[in-house]
């Protein structure tokens, strides 16, 4: 098990590699063209940009903690680690990025056995960056992270994300979304899982909820809600955040109430 002093140089590291390759997206949106756009899947764009960055973070991060495995969005590099993992999304907001639109992110999570125990998430075009490890608080530009105070949905703003697959769930998922609408001060939808996380921490927003996530989409900013003073569950109210698919993250006031519109829908949805 690693040492705060560990964890805080580490944490260190890992800030300066992410700012790195936030540089290299954003000098590469200046030019970016949309012919260079590859597709994954039904909706799943992919870029150069996504592979070149991913294939830095992997290179600088493998120098700094050589015994650590890797989860990576693109595959550069798919080696588990049997302790310590790197969970990276080299762009999370990919189809931001392709069009424009200036809501994207570098998000490194550090896994200790099945636990997050640190996390960056470097917002390329607000040039901000959100830090945090276990035990050690949550930050962004050296300024402590802490979650709003809002006491209830009726005082809240809400982030969530729409589904780009799997459609024949939209109508139960707009139920959420609808009952949401009528009982919060609003939602948002800022397309980017790890960007959600962050403004959750940094009490921009008192909640966020999400299916269809990925690893790599949460792993950081989870820890940041979580070290600002946040709670984070699955739908159920679980502990399967990383690995189950679906997110929520609040304030901690307003989980259970928020939780409740949701429980409402969800087992809708899976059924």
């Amino acid at each position: 098990m690693l040492t705060s002093a560990q964890l805080s140089q580490l944490l260190d590291q890992t800030r300066k590699i992410a700012e790195e390759v936030g540089i290299f997206i954003e000098k590469e949106r200046l030019h970016f063209s949309m012919d260079r756009v590859e597709h994954k899947g039904f909706n799943d764009l992919v870029s150069y940009v996504d592979k070149e960055a991913e294939k830095q973070l992997v290179a600088q991060l493998q120098v700094i903690f050589p015994e650590a495995g890797f989860i990576t969005e693109e595959g550069t590099n798919t080696t588990r680690g049997e302790v310590y993992n790197w969970v990276i999304d080299p762009l999370d907001g990919t189809t931001n990025f392709i069009h424009g639109l200036p809501v994207f992110a570098v998000s490194i999570g550090f896994m200790e056995q099945d636990e997050v125990v640190l996390g960056v998430v470097y917002e390329v075009n607000r040039k901000e960056s959100y830090y945090a490890y276990k035990g050690g608080g949550a930050f962004c530009n050296g300024v402590a992270l802490q979650v709003s105070k809002a006491p209830d949905l009726a005082a809240s703003l809400i982030s969530t994300g729409f589904p780009y697959y799997q459609f024949d769930l939209i109508d139960r998922y707009l139920d959420i979304m609808k009952s949401l609408m009528q009982k919060t001060h609003g939602l948002r939808r800022l397309g980017s899982a790890a960007v959600d996380l962050c403004y959750v921490a940094a009490g921009r927003s008192e909640g966020y909820f999400e299916y269809n996530l990925n690893s790599y989409d949460v792993a950081a900013g989870i820890i940041l809600v979580q070290e600002a003073g946040g709670k984070v569950t699955d739908f159920e109210g679980g502990s399967d955040y990383i690995f189950g698919r679906h997110v929520v993250a609040t304030n901690h006031s307003i989980h259970e109430e928020l939780m409740g519109v949701i429980a409402a829908h969800w087992r809708k949805l899976t059924q």
